[in-house]
């Protein structure tokens, strides 16, 4: 299992708008964005180009372009949705399914609602998307259904991630590589993660 930290000056300094209670909604959704493209940057530097020829106005180059019909992101409703225009202005043609899911708040279990992804999703490597990493469920449930679908690599990228979050779901799923922006302290009492930026889906939509 590999768990990868974006430790970057640029970074932090982003985060720090993101955690920022006074941060409003158009620059919180639009920086959640640019950390997911640098996510997503981080997560594909070891993928496999397959080689072309090109004329530049000079000379013919061989070279390589990735083929982005391998690949699909799959953003966890409803905040994993403020990840997807990041990543997809990093691979403009992959495909995109959904998984559908909210939080009961008695249990703090997942519950799940809906789910579609593309056609041959069995044949791509899947980048899931959730800005949080809190207690796991949501990430483990949602790896338990793109494995039912067939689906052999997947890549889990987050904004935040717990430390409880990520034992659970290495533990249970050591196949599946993490990339988050940084890993806080721990979770509360109400499993939100602490110090964290609060309700990434209320925030990203400005629902309260």
């Amino acid at each position: 299992m590999e768990v990868v930290e974006l430790n970057h000056p640029l970074i932090e300094h982003k985060l720090a708008i993101l955690r920022d209670e006074k941060t409003g909604t158009k620059e919180f959704r639009e920086i959640i964005g640019e950390i997911a493209s640098l996510l997503c940057y981080e997560a594909m530097k070891d993928v496999k180009l397959k080689k072309v020829v090109v004329k530049t106005p000079l000379e013919k180059l061989t070279t390589g372009k990735l083929d982005e019909d391998k690949y699909a992101f799959v953003p966890i409703l409803r905040a994993g949705m403020g990840m997807l225009d990041g990543v997809i202005k990093v691979v403009p043609n992959a495909k995109i399914g959904h998984i559908g899911m909210y939080r009961n708040e008695k249990t703090f279990e997942p519950v799940n609602y809906f789910f579609k992804v593309p056609k041959g999703i069995d044949k791509r490597e899947v980048f899931l998307l959730d800005p949080m990493l809190a207690t796991g469920g949501s990430a483990c449930d949602a790896i338990e259904l793109l494995k039912s679908k067939g689906v052999k690599k997947i890549n889990f990228l987050c904004i935040i991630a717990a430390p409880e979050g990520l034992k659970l779901v290495t533990e249970k799923h050591p196949d599946v590589k993490i990339f988050c922006a940084h890993i806080d302290r721990e979770l509360n009492e109400n499993k939100y993660i602490c110090p964290g930026l609060g309700d990434a889906g209320d925030r990203i939509f400005g629902t309260k």
